[in-house]
C-alpha cells in the first residue's frame, strides 16, 4: 500500500509523465506530494498553471523524493541518470530508502543500477498510450535491489492509469511490442476500416462513428467475459460454457455462412495473423536494438 506521506518526483514532463501526473491526482493524491522535472520552459509553464505542481530542476526534484519515476525519451536517460545518481547519493544520508522506476522504453534495470547507489532499487515500467485517458496497461519488472513490497506500492503509482501486470525484464521487449505499439497497431485498424466503409458507401462521418463504438464495445465485452472468467462464483452460475477468450466471441458473433463468415475468410486469406505476428516480431527486435544496457 502506497504511503499517503510518499514524496513523487516526475522526471520529464512529456506525455507519460502527463498522465503519470494526472492519474494520481484523480486517483486523490495531494499536489503538495508532487514534483515535476521538466527543462522545457514552455512546457514547464503550462503542466504547473494545468495542475499547479511544483516543477524545478532534476537535482531538486529528485533529492526529497520518495519515488522517482523516470519518464524521459531513451536518449535523455544517460545525462539524466547523472544528475538523480547525484542528488540521491546526497539524498541517503537524510531521507528514507528512495525508490527509481523507469518508463523509458529498452534502458534496463542494470543499467541504472550500475550508475545510481550501491543496492539502488529499481523497477522498469512499460506502461501504453491509454494511460493518458486513465485505460492503459502497465507490464513491471524489478531489479535485482527492489523489494515485492517496493514493486506493490510502485503497482499502485500505476494504476491509477490503468491495469498492472508483473513480468520477467526478459519479457519487456516484448510487451512493448504488443501493448506498448498495439495502440497505434488499432489506430491502422480502425482508419482501415472507416476507408473501407467509406468506398463501400458511408459517410466518413458514420464510418468513423461505426467503427470507434464499434471497436469500444468489443473490447468492453472482452474484458467483462475475461473478469467472468477469473470468478469461480461467476462461472458456478453462467455454467461452463462462458465466453472468455476473443476466439470464443468471434464464434458467437459469427454465423455459419454469414456475411462475418465471408469477411473473415477475406482476412484469412489477406495474411492477416502473419502480418499482425510478423509487425509484433519486429517491434520486439527494434526494442532490442534501441535497449539501453549496463554493459
Amino acid at each position: 500500500m502506497l504511503s499517503a506521506m510518499a514524496r513523487i518526483a516526475i522526471i520529464g514532463g512529456g506525455s507519460i509523465g502527463e498522465a503519470l501526473l494526472a492519474g494520481l491526482l484523480r486517483a486523490g493524491r495531494q499536489v503538495k506530494d508532487m514534483v515535476v522535472a521538466e527543462r522545457m520552459p514552455e512546457r514547464a509553464r503550462y503542466l504547473s498553471d494545468t495542475y499547479s505542481v511544483l516543477v524545478t530542476s532534476v537535482p531538486d526534484a529528485t533529492e526529497n523524493a520518495t519515488f522517482v519515476i523516470v519518464a524521459v525519451k531513451p536518449s535523455d536517460v544517460a545525462s539524466v541518470v547523472d544528475e538523480i545518481a547525484e542528488a540521491a547519493a546526497r539524498a541517503q544520508h537524510d531521507s528514507a530508502e528512495q525508490v527509481f522506476v523507469t518508463v523509458a522504453a529498452g534502458v534496463t534495470t542494470a543499467y541504472y543500477e550500475s550508475r545510481l547507489p550501491a543496492g539502488s532499487p529499481v523497477i522498469r515500467v512499460m506502461p501504453n498510450a491509454p494511460a493518458l485517458v486513465g485505460a492503459g496497461i502497465s507490464a513491471l519488472a524489478r531489479g535485482r535491489f527492489a523489494t515485492p513490497e517496493q514493486l506493490e506500492e510502485v503497482s499502485a503509482l500505476f494504476d491509477c492509469v490503468g491495469g498492472v501486470l508483473t513480468v520477467p525484464e526478459s519479457q519487456l521487449d516484448t510487451v512493448t511490442a504488443v501493448s506498448g505499439s498495439g495502440p497505434a497497431y488499432f489506430f491502422l485498424v480502425v482508419e482501415a476500416l472507416v476507408d473501407a466503409a467509406v468506398a463501400a458507401g458511408l459517410t466518413r462521418p458514420v464510418a468513423t462513428d461505426l467503427v470507434a463504438q464499434t471497436m469500444a464495445g468489443s473490447a468492453a465485452m472482452l474484458l467483462e467475459r475475461m473478469n467472468q472468467g477469473r470468478q469461480p462464483a461467476a462461472d458456478a452460475a453462467l455454467g461452463s460454457g462462458v465466453d472468455t477468450t476473443a476466439a470464443q466471441l468471434r464464434a458467437t458473433v459469427t454465423s455459419p455462412g454469414g456475411t462475418t463468415a465471408a469477411g473473415l475468410r477475406e482476412l484469412e486469406r489477406g495474411g492477416l495473423r502473419a502480418a499482425i505476428a510478423a509487425a509484433v516480431e519486429a517491434g520486439k527486435m527494434r526494442s532490442e536494438q534501441l535497449g539501453i544496457t549496463s554493459e
